[in-house]
């Protein structure tokens, strides 16, 4: 990270970033034209759930090229200045690098959805067979971390 004084490097910090954001950004790439989608998501111990339709565009591209960055922010707060080019932003952010694969076993996707469920809301849920059929999980193994903040 180039500026080194606004690295995040506390584990617990970026851990308690990713679990305040409520929508993160999946960046894929299949050849030199790259591909972001904000997508909801579920976070435990270094690992990301995404559920998804079965078809898609970002679908497609993970079967050709599994690897991903995330982004993730919270925090945002506009600071205002006299002057047009010294107006900034305070913000905590994260980008992640991680590889992408799919949750086949219906087991494991159920356990997966609840990950993502407890990350919007409490309880217990059940999920048909019919949708888990209709649906895919992704799941990112999350290889490394950086954090950044500015203006805190």
């Amino acid at each position: 990270m180039r500026r080194k004084d606004k690295e995040i490097t506390d584990t617990e910090v970026i851990d308690d970033i990713i679990c305040r954001s409520t929508v993160c950004r999946l960046a894929l790439s299949e050849t030199s034209q790259p591909y972001i989608v904000p997508v909801c998501f579920g976070y435990r111990n270094r690992t990301l759930y995404v559920h998804s339709a079965r078809e898609g565009k970002k679908i497609d591209i993970l079967r050709k090229n599994n690897n991903v960055c995330i982004g993730f922010d919270v925090d945002h707060e506009i600071v205002k200045a006299d002057q047009a080019c010294k107006w900034s932003m305070k913000y905590r952010s994260v980008i992640c690098y991680g590889t992408a694969s799919f949750v086949d076993d219906d087991r494991e996707k159920r356990e997966a959805l609840d990950v993502i469920m407890a990350h919007y809301s409490t309880g217990s849920f059940e999920y048909n067979d019919r949708n888990l059929a209709d649906s895919i999980v992704i799941k990112i193994e999350i290889e490394s971390m950086t954090g950044k903040q500015s203006g805190y």
